[in-house]
């Protein structure tokens, strides 16, 4: 037989259990850490035994424990080969976040990322290893985006009422990635302050702080959301020449900005030259039934951005930025601009998720969400903290009462009990307000959730 199989499982023998559990786990291991492709034909119960110096029962016993649990698929006459189980492939949060994510955490609660939509994506991979022969003939440099990417992009934000030429699309790594080229080509004036909401996404704070931006924050609400009487009057005072926006189910309130208030924010953009950078990561991910219809925050000064992180995976380095075409010119010629473009072979990937399967998967994101969600509001009903069941998003944004702990104390203590969480000061623009907020995530499975809130329950009994 093939040593190959032997050597992947390691020296799984010192392993203090029966020997039938010690190999069963060691196979499960070896598929997850990638030793073992998914798909990996095994030898036969014979050959195995005698490879691994172990009775035939054993090893019976040890692929019975596989098959069980979901690890190995047997047909007859085929054999058996081993595979991940339903419940890791069919999920929305990703599977390290429920065995602790973050360092010393059984629970990780401290980011709102789902998993990939396993066997679309799988696909879509094929798919793009068939079409790659062209590229591999090419240089392979940095480029706007490959044209098929960036046409369906278009086409997109066309058929959503956003009149868009592919020569106004340019794609990058990710939002953040194309969030920082904007910085770098527009913030000039290191005196001019950004205007940001409070609270706001860290990734874009993080961003931000980078260039040493000053921040002028504009508080965002729920349910309320944008005051546009404040927004006009910072703007009037402060003269910012540009801002940083989230209007489609707010990371982290899940705030959604309705039509009138689109309107007002680029009118008074137009009126006061003020560039507003609209990050619509979010925006597919609409939970309402049927889903709405706001059309986009567009205007001459409104530059958008996106990404499949939040709506594919966050694997999948792809974001864009929608903008005039002579700024994507501008853009294309920033030295800056070749280091956070996405390899050919992702933006592959990334087409042939975003055209015909696209739909099919919102829809069951969507639904495995709004059940996630609703399951995450039901948990927290009496227990005196306050918040708004969000229309979208990925989040819930939770307010704790006055008498409890503030929101840094109790993330701390559910960190003792293996709970990581994030606090409110973390999303806000001065680092030091938000102090009764916490951000949940309900991108984990039902039974991650009700572990969490009972945890978390128990931390305020302390």
């Amino acid at each position: 037989m093939d040593t190959g199989f032997v050597a992947a499982l390691g020296d799984w023998r010192t392993r203090s259990e029966p020997l039938a559990r010690a190999l069963a786990a060691a196979v499960r291991e070896a598929v997850i850490d990638g030793r073992l492709p998914a798909g990996t034909r095994l030898p036969s119960e014979r050959e195995l035994a005698r490879a691994l110096r172990l009775s035939r029962g054993t090893v019976v016993a040890a692929l019975s424990l596989l098959r069980a649990d979901g690890w190995l698929r047997t047909r007859h006459g085929s054999g058996s080969a081993v595979r991940l189980p339903a419940r890791l492939t069919e999920r929305t949060s990703p599977w390290s976040l429920d065995r602790g994510g973050a360092p010393g955490a059984d629970l990780d609660l401290t980011l709102a990322v789902t998993a990939a939509p396993h066997d679309a994506y799988r696909a879509a991979l094929a798919r793009a290893a068939e079409l790659s022969g062209p590229l591999l003939v090419d240089s392979g440099t940095a480029t706007v985006g490959l044209p098929r990417l960036r046409a369906l992009l278009a086409d997109r934000y066309t058929r959503a009422g956003l009149a868009t030429r592919p020569e106004q699309i340019l794609v990058t790594a990710g939002a953040q990635a194309a969030l920082t080229l904007l910085l770098d080509q527009l913030h000039t004036d290191r005196t001019a302050p950004v205007l940001v909401e409070n609270p706001a996404y860290p990734g874009a704070l993080a961003v931000l702080r980078a260039r040493r931006a000053r921040l002028l924050p504009l508080p965002v609400t729920t349910p309320d959301g944008w005051d546009t009487a404040h927004l006009a009057a910072t703007v009037r005072r402060h003269r910012p020449r540009l801002a940083y926006l989230v209007p489609d189910f707010h990371n982290p309130t899940g705030a959604h900005m309705d039509t009138a208030t689109r309107r007002e924010v680029a009118a008074l953009a137009d009126r006061h030259e003020l560039t507003v950078i609209a990050d619509e990561t979010m925006r597919e991910l609409d939970l309402r039934t049927p889903p709405g219809a706001e059309p986009h925050l567009a205007g001459a000064r409104v530059i958008q951005i996106g990404s499949t992180s939040k709506i594919l995976w966050s694997g999948l380095r792809v974001g864009w930025l929608r903008a005039t075409a002579e700024l994507v010119r501008q853009l294309r010629l920033n030295p800056l601009q070749a280091q956070l473009a996405p390899p050919p072979l992702e933006q592959l990937i990334a087409a042939e998720l975003l055209g015909a399967p696209l739909p099919d998967l919102l829809a069951d994101r969507r639904a495995r969400l709004r059940a996630q969600r609703d399951h995450l509001a039901g948990l927290l009903a009496g227990t005196g903290w306050t918040y708004t069941v969000p229309a979208g998003g990925l989040t819930l944004w939770l307010r704790l009462d006055g008498t409890g702990p503030r929101a840094t104390d109790l993330a701390a203590r559910a960190a003792a009990r293996g709970l990581a969480l994030t606090p409110g000061p973390r999303f806000a623009a001065d680092r030091t307000t938000l102090t009764r907020h916490l951000r949940l995530p309900f991108t984990a499975t039902p039974e991650t959730l009700t572990r969490a809130v009972e945890l978390l329950r128990a931390c305020c009994t302390v």
